[in-house]
């Protein structure tokens, strides 16, 4: 990787965890588009908890944490670093299975 751009994932990481971890306490509390919907409609009230509803994560918060706005920044940063670890996973296993075959089509 070019010198110059190294700092450029460590960036992008250090936005995505100010985004999800501060600016997300900020989000509006009104509901959203099909949440809406529901409430015009009038159907709102039909509407059933989930399956993962008890989950740590349910509603962008993290159970057991009082204050609502380090809730849900705690829970966009987990969500930030779940997605990292997962994305890298794949990326090392793809680069890990890439080297394999380049192996075998040489021997």
């Amino acid at each position: 990787m070019d010198r110059r751009l190294g700092w450029f994932p460590g960036i992008g990481l250090v936005v995505a965890l100010i985004v999800a971890g501060v600016v997300s306490g900020f989000a509006a509390s009104d509901p959203d588009g099909l949440e809406r919907v529901a409430i015009d409609e009038g159907f709102d009230e039909t509407a059933e908890d989930h399956a993962l509803a008890d989950s740590p994560l349910a509603d962008y918060a993290v159970s057991g944490v009082e204050d609502e706005r380090l809730s849900t920044g705690l829970a966009g940063i987990i969500g930030v670093a779940l997605t990292l670890a997962v994305a890298g996973g794949l990326f090392y296993g793809i680069r890990l299975y890439g080297k394999a075959r380049r192996g075998k089509d040489a021997a």
